[in-house]
This record gives structure tokens, sequence and C-alpha cells, in this order.
């Protein structure tokens, strides 16, 4: 990986970010920001040091991804976690919540471990492993979730598949409640979606494909709603799609239930008629929803329902998506496009926009401790630097990624990325990675 010839750790050594914009939970202000040590020392304007350049740029903190397949261990032919994190790093995000359905899963300390030093040694973002909620994720025995918080897992998912067996689901929300940590479901009832491919719409019906019921994903969010009437415990809502989950959200967070959500760029941009091409790159899990359902995911973000924008990033390796359609898995790229996507197609202001990406998933994830944290000195400098109006063509040869099933391909976005900073050092600077 090319290196950028001038130092990107501030080490001993003060960095100040010249020029820029600061937007955190606050508001904006304009404001040079100094960097020593790993930590933000100074906020004002003038500052003197060693100046990166953040002049009509926004300074944030670093953005957070809840929802990150890694693939490593196990299937490192789409993704490692160093790749990944590269990845997320030139997407802005100093940490990433990586997914628990790698081979094997992340049902053990051992697993989480292995996980959490892979990302270590990268050294790019903040790797933090989720726990899965049964062992195997099989569905059939609850994983050792006890165990796993002692050694610091804060949330817990099954994601690829959503847990069937309500009194199971109970039982890790007991658990989950005493040990105060969160319960993240992947909503779909499996009877209702064995071999469905796209949205059940009629796009399906002329294609002669099996559909998907918004009442797959809607059935679950519901029992998990009132799972956590009855036990207290918190539940995030992974990657929701339909506007009947939103409403179901809405109206649980009126009710006062500890409940989150969480929603994909693609499922904010792109609709059920893209696999009229069959192509293999618009399959997702969930699938791509109706022009309706787009709508009231955005409504759902902007007035608050929806708490956080998270990528589900899910490489794959180009034999696995060239297979047809019915055989093909389900996922797409999305650490590097997500800034980019979000602001082309919400109409929401800076101020929230890093709300969704930064404050509150580093909240959800247990770890605004040291991210999503304000600009101010004294905070761990995991920052993002981002211009806001920039447009660029997404190019699939030049992502980070391992893989290349990007749905945004050939697509101009509007904001990009310029640094990350990630304990005090520069892991992308110009936009261009620097480990």
């Amino acid at each position: 990986m090319k290196r950028s010839a001038t130092p990107t750790s501030s080490g001993t050594t003060r960095v100040v970010l010249k020029g820029g914009t600061i937007v955190d939970s606050r508001g904006e202000r304009r404001a040079d920001v100094a960097i020593e040590g790993g930590v933000v020392v100074e906020v004002g304007e003038g500052l003197s040091g060693d100046a990166r350049d953040a002049s009509g740029a926004v300074i944030a903190p670093g953005f957070v991804d809840l929802h990150a397949h890694l693939r490593e261990p196990g299937k490192e032919e789409a993704e490692t976690i160093e790749t990944g994190s590269r990845a997320g790093a030139k997407g802005g995000y100093t940490a990433l919540v990586a997914m628990p359905n790698t081979d094997p899963p992340q049902d053990s300390v051992a697993v989480i471990e292995f996980v959490r030093e892979q990302g270590r040694r990268a050294g790019l973002v903040d790797v933090v492993p989720s726990g899965c909620i049964t062992l195997g994720r099989q569905g059939e025995a609850l994983a050792p979730i006890a165990e796993l918080a002692a050694a610091g897992v804060r949330i817990f998912t099954d994601d690829g598949s959503g847990v069937q067996d309500e009194l199971l689901m109970r039982r890790a929300m007991e658990y989950g409640r005493g040990l105060d940590v969160t319960l993240a479901q992947h909503c779909e009832v499996a009877t209702l979606t064995k071999g469905a491919v796209m949205n059940e719409c009629q796009c399906c019906t002329t294609l002669g494909l099996p559909g998907w019921p918004a009442v797959a994903e809607e059935l679950m969010v519901f029992r998990d709603i009132e799972l956590a009437r009855i036990t207290g415990a918190r539940v995030h809502f992974l990657h929701l799609s339909t506007a009947r989950s939103v409403d179901l959200v809405r109206a649980a967070k009126r009710d006062g239930l500890p409940v989150t959500a969480e929603v994909t760029p693609h499922h904010l941009s792109l609709d059920e008629t893209r696999l009229l091409t069959f192509d293999t790159v618009y399959k997702v899990n969930p699938p791509l929803r109706s022009p309706r359902d787009i709508a009231a995911l955005r409504e759902g973000v902007r007035d608050g329902t929806i708490d956080a924008l998270a990528t589900d990033h899910a490489p794959h390796p180009r034999r696995d998506k060239e297979l047809p359609l019915d055989q093909a898995p389900p996922g797409m790229l999305g650490l590097e496009t997500a800034l980019g996507v979000a602001l082309g197609v919400m109409d929401i202001d800076l101020v929230h926009l890093v709300r969704i990406m930064s404050i509150n998933p580093a909240r959800i994830a247990g770890i605004n401790d040291r991210h999503g944290r304000d600009i101010e000195p004294g905070a761990p400098a995991n920052l993002v630097v981002f211009d806001p109006n920039i447009t660029w063509q997404v190019a699939p040869e030049k992502l980070a990624s391992k893989s290349r099933n990007t749905p945004y391909a050939g697509m101009t976005l509007r904001g990009r990325v310029r640094h990350t900073i990630f304990g005090g050092d520069f892991t992308v600077l110009d936009g261009e990675p620097q480990r």
C-alpha cells in the first residue's frame, strides 16, 4: 500500500486541521482542530502546528458502522479484516462492528479475540466484534452471552438469519437486560421467504421470480417489540426495509420502549425495479423494496425513528455473484459509498447526518467513550474530514475492498472523504489510504 511522503501520525507532533467547519452534536462552528498524542488538544481559530487542509470541508467525529461483514475468519477470498478496514477508513469510518457470520462464527471468546487482534494489527479502524445470539447462529441454543459480555462484547446478533424461536429470543433478551448489552435482530420469518429472491411485487410476478413479502420482516419486528416490552431489554433492528416496519418502531418509541433501528444506503436509494435486469449485484437481504417503502424509510430517518445509517457491507467473490439469480448470494458493498449515497438522496442537514453516521451508532454499539464524541479538548482523535459537495464517479476497480460487488458502479455520488484520523493517525490523507 502506498504511503504518503509526509508524516501521517500525530505522535508527539502537533497536527492542525485548518480551515474546516466542525459538525458534532453541538451543531456547526468554524474552527481549527489541533491533535497531539492521539487526542484533540485545542479547538479554535488560527491554531498553529503541522497543518492539514480542511478548507471547505466538514470536520466531524469519525463514522461508526453498526453492520459490516468483514468475512474473516473463514471467507478471506471475499474480504479480510485488513481490506475491509481499509475500505472503512476510505469511507470515513473509525469503527466497524464486525458481524458474526464468519467461519467459525463469533460465538466464543477465542474467535472474538482473533477478530479484535486482526483489527489491531491492521490499525486502520476500531474493529468491534459482535457476538452470536445462538450457538453457531443455528437458532437452537443460546451462545455463552454472559461469557462474551465479560470479554467486552456489547452487541449480539445472528445476522444473516433471524432468531426464529420466540422463547429462545425471549430468554436472550432476559439475559441481555441483566448484562446491559444490546440484542440486534435480523428481522425475517424464514418460512415466508424460502426461495425468494426479490420483493413481492408486480415486478416479481412479471419476471416469474419468487417474492419476498414485507410481512416476513414486519412480523418479527412486531414480535421483538412486544418481547422488549415484556423484558425491558435493548433491541436494535438491523437493515429495516419496509414502511410498516418504520411505523412499528415509531409506535414503540412513542411507548418509551428501548428499541433502535438502522437503515442501509441501498434501501434508501435503490428500488425493486433494479432486478428487472436480473443483475445479481442488486440481490440483497432484505430485498430492495418499493418507492413507497423508500419514501417511508427516508421519512423515518428525518424524524428520528431510524437511529442509524448502517452499510450492511457484504463483499462476495466475483464468481459467486456470477451465479444465476436464484443461486447467487445476497449482498452489496457499502463502506466506501455510504457518505456519497446519503448526501445524494437524503434531505437532512449535516448535524443530523453526523448523528446517524457517528453519534447514534457509537452509542448503540456501546463505544461512545471513544467514538462519536464532540470535538473538544481531551476527546480521542477519531475524526473524519469530508467534502460534502464534491462529486465523484464510482469505479469498482479503485475500491479498497477485496470484492467488487457495488451496486453504484459508474454512478456519480456527491460527498467524499478527504482525511480519516484514527487514534490521532491519518489512515487516509487527501483521499489516499496511508497503510
